[in-house]
């Protein structure tokens, strides 16, 4: 029987099995604090809702400089697109460890589900980011947590592993029988959430990485909002919709150039130079072509707003 109250800070995306994870540790009377992380390439408005969802309150952390600079050059390499999501996983696991350090958490949880996910969560990969994130012994996964060794938690009877689940591979059967037993009615669709993982936006920054290895968070960000277009090392920015309009304005740095239709609808265009033989000269004209070829029935003539930034 626990003579304290059990406090566990459980990373928490906002999918099914880490709504699971938060709620297998409530049941047992533990304090859990959820914790979500951000960056340039994810956010955490889905574990907002999926946390209001449950009742539980949502800690939300930013890692974007971080995870940048795992993005850039992974230690143990790319999924299928350009996901870094070993590293990723080990950053926010280290990330967690120094928050349960600090502020005397007992133990760490995830939503983890043994074999769900192929790269990143076979046995080889949650012993990996287990031990390199230091919490071997500490790191405790409810979903999966009979068909893995026994944490420092269950031996000291922290948790009652016999309440904790035996759930492996890529079936959502349990998942599902829990989500009905603890009432949970707003069921996530799983995957998605990170962008890293799209094949299209992979093969748009990995032409970034070539032409500027060191690229930043405005670089990637912009990529996510336009059809990218490249003349030499200049990119061409082009917005797809009104959302990528205003998000096109945001990310811009000095030394871009803003194209802006001003009497026709059109996209805003956003030129920004990653070298050093494109003058403005020559760019102005090509901010002016990109934004009338991709505008419906543009005016005989156009004006057009070029601000440079």
């Amino acid at each position: 029987m626990k003579s304290k109250k059990i406090n566990a800070l459980v990373l928490f995306s906002g999918g099914l099995d880490s709504m699971l994870a938060a709620k297998i540790l409530e049941a047992q009377g533990i304090a859990a604090v959820l914790i979500c992380f951000e960056s340039y390439f994810f956010s955490c408005a889905a574990a907002r809702d999926s946390a209001a969802a449950i009742g539980m309150k949502l800690r939300v952390e930013d890692i974007s400089r971080p995870h940048l600079e795992i993005v850039r050059n992974p230690a143990h390499g790319y999924g299928g697109a350009i996901n870094p999501c070993i590293d990723c996983h080990l950053l926010m696991l280290k990330t967690a460890k120094a928050i349960m350090d600090k502020e005397g958490f007992d133990f760490v949880a995830t939503g983890e589900v043994l074999g769900e996910r192929p790269m990143s969560q076979n046995r080889q990969s949650l012993d990996t980011v287990e031990r390199e994130s230091g919490l071997s012994g500490i790191l405790l996964r409810p979903l999966s947590a009979k068909l893995l060794p026994e944490t420092l938690a269950e031996k000291n009877g922290l948790v009652d592993r016999g309440k904790l689940c035996d759930i492996s591979g890529r079936s959502r059967k349990v998942q599902m029988d829990l989500a009905r037993e603890f009432g949970i009615t707003r069921v996530p669709q799983p995957g998605g959430g990170c962008i890293l993982t799209e094949t299209d936006y992979g093969q748009r920054l990995k032409k970034l990485i070539s032409i500027k290895p060191d690229f930043d968070g405005s670089d990637a960000e912009v990529l996510q909002h336009c059809r990218p277009i490249w003349e030499g090392n200049v990119l061409f920015a082009v917005a797809r919709n009104q959302a990528d309009c205003a998000a096109l304005k945001g990310p811009a740095k000095p030394g871009d150039f803003l194209f802006e239709p001003q009497n026709f609808p059109g996209p805003v265009v956003l030129a920004r130079n990653f070298g050093a033989e494109a003058g403005q000269e020559e760019i102005e004209p090509l901010g002016k072509k990109y934004l009338l070829q991709y505008s419906k029935k543009p005016p005989r003539n156009p004006e057009i707003s070029i601000l440079k930034m």
